[in-house]
């Protein structure tokens, strides 16, 4: 068991500052980091001269006593890092499994996809002392080794790869916040580096094509033009309920919280989104009911030919689409960063590799008379 000592520095004018010392060290809630000593800003008089000095040590060391028995209580709550052999023992594959389930109010099988692959590494029966460095160094390898587990056994992408070991190290650092691993292994363990890929996104004309065009789904149709004119996710799309669009004609607004980020978003919205949402329904029913992931490839695959266009679409592109075309229409950077609820404006930088119409127009602006240039 931890104890708290009461210690004493010694201070100009003959006082002395009191503090705590916790042995061994507490992990700080906050933080997350070891904790040996605790300021409490109050002073003792070292040679009390008066009833006033003398009344003041008093009551402060009173104070004192009742912080260091607070501390004590806390202890024993378990709000501090002290990490019993039997949480240590526990299992982190049923921990991780819940943690992937527990981030999503979606159906994503991205997230039971990165279980299985957990899974088919390092099997049911991981506990928290086995997570170490070279453990989850070893995950990474096994990883970027490509594996194909799923039925059609094809091997996994970089990219994918690394999506898989963000959600593992996201893992990780919730386990270590709430005191089952003792080492940050999280800051340890660097991620995988994503691999610079093609963006598919639609052209304004091509956006309006699609809308023009007859779907199978009406429900998917209208989801996938949603993400094109707000920006949203197909998670975010998936778990939108009426209760989250708020505001009126030229100020419509939705206020949710972001399922991959959890981040709460305030994102204005056009009267045209609003209109493709269809009539209003109860605050706490979903605005496209009945939407489903594995629904989309199928739909996906008959539409786009019927609409004329050969790129290889996803409900993804949907969002790059927003992207990239608000930016062509002159949106500032930012502003579009702040629409796609992105972190950090990097993040949106990529968008503007896709397509500059600005250098292309700029590519043309130096013109020379090459009239005395042979052709080749």
């Amino acid at each position: 068991m931890a104890k708290v000592h009461i210690r004493k520095r010694a201070l100009s004018n003959d006082r002395h500052s009191i503090y705590l010392d916790f042995s061994p060290p507490l992990r700080n809630k906050k933080t997350g980091k070891p904790q040996r000593f605790e300021r409490l800003d109050v002073f003792l008089y070292d040679k009390p001269s008066n009833h006033l000095e003398r009344r003041h040590n008093s009551e402060t060391m009173e104070l004192v006593e009742n912080l260091r028995a607070n501390r004590l209580l806390d202890i024993q709550n378990r709000k501090y890092g002290f990490i019993s052999d039997r949480d240590r023992s526990a299992n982190f594959v049923d921990f991780f499994k819940q943690f992937i389930c527990s981030k999503t109010r979606s159906e994503c099988d991205n997230n039971a996809m990165s279980y299985r692959y957990f899974v088919a590494f390092a099997g049911h029966d991981v506990i928290f002392n086995d997570l170490e460095e070279f453990f989850c160094e070893d995950y990474k390898h096994f990883l970027l080794s490509g594996p194909g587990i799923s039925r059609r056994g094809r091997p996994i992408s970089r990219n994918t790869a690394a999506n898989y070991f963000a959600k593992f190290r996201s893992a990780l650092e919730r386990a270590y916040k709430k005191g089952l691993i003792t080492t940050d292994l999280k800051s340890q363990v660097d991620p995988i580096k994503l691999k610079e890929t093609h963006r598919e996104q639609l052209e304004l004309e091509e956006f309006q094509s699609l809308v023009d065009t007859p779907c199978k789904s009406d429900l998917i149709k209208r989801a996938a033009i949603f993400s094109g004119l707000t920006g949203l996710r197909f998670s975010d799309v998936q778990t939108l309920i009426w209760g989250e669009v708020r505001g009126a004609s030229g100020k419509y607004y939705l206020q949710f919280t972001q399922e991959k980020t959890e981040g709460a978003e305030i994102l204005p919205i056009s009267d045209q989104a609003v209109k493709i949402l269809g009539k209003r329904g109860e605050p706490g029913h979903r605005c496209f009911h009945n939407l489903h992931y594995s629904s989309l490839k199928p739909c996906f695959k008959d539409w786009m030919p019927r609409a004329g266009i050969e790129k290889n679409i996803t409900f993804h592109s949907f969002r790059h689409t927003f992207a990239t075309l608000q930016l062509e229409l002159g949106t500032e950077l930012l502003t579009v960063s702040k629409m796609l609820g992105h972190k950090s404006i990097k993040t949106t930088l990529i968008y503007t590799k896709v397509k500059d119409k600005m250098k292309i127009e700029a590519a043309g602006r130096i013109r020379l008379n090459l009239k005395n240039i042979k052709a080749i």
